[in-house]
Formats: structure tokens, sequence, C-alpha cells
């Protein structure tokens, strides 16, 4: 007697240790085929962490699973939420009506443009606020358009939207502060000469206050009083407080003199530079710039070196920190006409300096 197809395939089956493979004493091809497949996937979940799905390959898996039962999801290498998710991105283009342009109106680019930048000049500003501000100048905008434009242009609710930075909340601090300190010059018969400055922190304007061989805290007193003279009144009131070092020539009659002006000194720490950085910086500039090019004779000669390059520190000099303007702005800005066949250039201390300017 012959047997069928299938007769064959169970009696083939059925050798010793099939039915630790879990597909019965006697299976049949299909289920050793799903035997097969059901190994294959467990060797490619093994080297495929995360397989990759073209849009039919999810339109097909999305489908089967609607009739796979849910305990039986387990074969899919995918997870069940994954597979909700495509069903349901499936429904939502099958009921997605064509756009119809024209419906919808855009706010206007100027009302963007106004709450952007309301938005950026006043960062502690919320969504009713701007709404209030436009109201005020005749534009109607709601709160959720607001929302939406600043999201869109990636700026937060207030107040986390942001607030000054360092360099501008630095500035602001810097306003009525005044640095002091000493800077010694060597001259060409190796004498050392002293001069104490001044400098503004807010515009960085620097004040000479004296130049002398021999720094006595009677001089230094003296030079103070005659500095906050030349300062006047009313521009020496809007200052609050003086920084300087703990150098033995500063003595408690410097201080005095700007205590009786309302101005509060304050020490610097011991050996502590930096404390004093914006005096330091000047220093600095003003030996690269100037001193270190130059022979001093003596103390006549200096102050006339240091009157210059002073006159020019404050009213040519562009600073970074003050975004390239001058310490003393101009009281007529220039043209911008673009054209530069008119530009002359001045010398100071010889050539050393070189400044330029629209011809007269």
């Amino acid at each position: 007697m012959i047997l069928g197809r299938d007769r064959q395939c169970r009696v083939r089956a059925a050798a010793p240790g099939a039915g630790l493979l879990g597909i019965g004493p006697a299976p049949d091809a299909k289920d050793v085929e799903i035997a097969v497949l059901r190994h294959q996937l467990m060797v490619v979940r093994r080297h495929v962490a995360r397989p990759r799905y073209t849009p039919s390959d999810r339109l097909v898996l999305a489908v089967l699973a609607r009739l796979l039962p849910r305990e039986r999801w387990s074969a899919f290498l995918v997870t069940p939420a994954t597979l909700l998710r495509w069903h349901r991105d499936l429904v939502r283009r099958r009921w997605t009506y064509p756009h119809r342009p024209g419906r919808r109106r855009g706010l206007d680019p100027s009302v963007v443009d106004l709450v952007l930048r309301m938005a950026r000049d006043n960062p502690r500003w919320g969504y009713q606020r701007l709404c209030g501000e436009c109201a005020k100048l005749g534009v109607a905008v709601s709160a959720t358009s607001v929302r939406n434009i600043l999201r869109s242009h990636r700026l937060g609710p207030a107040p986390r939207r942001g607030g000054p930075s360092w360099t501008k909340f630095l500035r602001a601090q810097a306003g009525g502060v005044l640095a002091s300190d000493f800077l010694t010059v060597e001259t060409v018969g190796l004498s050392r000469l002293y001069v104490l400055f001044v400098i503004e922190l807010d515009r960085r304007r620097v004040w000479l206050a004296g130049i002398t061989t021999s720094p006595t805290g009677t001089w230094v007193a003296h030079q103070a009083r005659e500095l906050l003279m030349d300062m006047g009144g009313a521009h020496a009131d809007r200052f609050r407080l003086l920084i300087r070092d703990r150098d033995a020539k500063f003595t408690a009659a410097f201080d005095h003199v700007f205590a009786a002006d309302g101005i509060r000194v304050l020490r610097t720490p011991v050996r502590a530079p930096k404390a004093n950085a914006y005096a330091e910086r000047w220093v600095r500039t003003v030996r690269t710039e100037c001193l270190d090019w130059l022979l001093i004779r003596n103390c006549r000669h200096l102050e006339r070196v240091l009157a210059i390059y002073v006159e020019h520190y404050n009213s040519a000099r562009p600073h970074r920190s003050l975004d390239l303007q001058t310490p003393l702005p101009a009281h007529r800005p220039p043209a911008r006409t673009g054209r530069v066949e008119h530009i002359e250039r001045l010398d100071r201390l010889g050539g050393l300096i070189h400044e330029y300017r629209h011809a007269a």
C-alpha cells in the first residue's frame, strides 16, 4: 500500500527527538515549515537590532495584524504599539480630505515681525502681555497666535525665554563704578615715574590724575581732589563706587576725598589683581600701543605723551566692549555715503598712532 505524501512526511518527522523541537511526535510538512521559519526569525532577531520597513511592508503587517489574534502577535519583529500606530496612520491617510488652497489665511508678516521684535526686546513679557501691547497699537492678535509665532521661531514663554547675557548684566552693574590704579614708567635715565589714573567701567573713559616721582599719601589725596573737580560736580554725582588695590600709596585721606562726594571705596582682595581687571587691562593697552614704542625723557615729556594718548583713547579708539564705539561718543555721526575718496589720516605722537576722519 502506497502512503500519501502527507503521510510520508508524518512518518519521516516521527524521528526520535522531534518532540523536543515543539512540533509534536508526528508533525506534517506545514508544522515543519512553521518551525523552520520561527527558528530563522529568532536568528534574524539576534543579528538585526532594528529592522527597516518599507511603506509596503508596513501596510502588509498592519493588515495581517487585524487578522491575527493579539496573543499571537509575538511572531512580529515589531511591538504591538508599533503595529497599532501603523494602522492608525493608514486610517488617517484613508480619511484625509484634500487641502483646499486659499481657505486659511496666515498672519500678516508685519504682525509677526512686530511680535518677534517685542518678544526679543522684552524677554519677561508673556503671551497675554504681548497681546495687550499689540492691542494698544491697534494690532489684533490672539494669545494662541503669539504662542505659535514664538514657537516657530524657537522662542519659549516668559520667563524662560532668556534674560540678559553676562555681558549685558555686567555692563549694567558697571554703571557708576570707577577703578583706580598706578602705572609705572621707566625714563631714559632709569628713573621711575608713577602715573595715577581712574577709569570708568561702563564707558571705559580714562582720567589722568597726576604724574610724580614720589607718590606720597598727601600727593595722592590732593590729586584725587583735583580729579573730582575736573570731572565736575554733576558728572561725579553719578558715581557710587571706586575700586582700588591695597597699595600703601592709597591712604585713608584718599578714601575720605571720595567718601565726601558719596563714593564708596572698595579694596580688592590680597594678591588678586584680577579683581581690578579694568584698570589692569588699560595698563596693558597703553603699554602695548604707546609706551613700549617711545623713550620717555622726563615727567613733562610723559605728561604730553599720555595726554595725547588718553585723548585718542577716549575719543577716537573703537572698543569691542562698546560695540566698536568710542568712550566719548561723537556729537555728529558721519553720514554713510559709502565714498572713501575724502577720508584723511591724522598722525598722533609723531605717526605712532593714526586716526582717520572725513576731510572738512
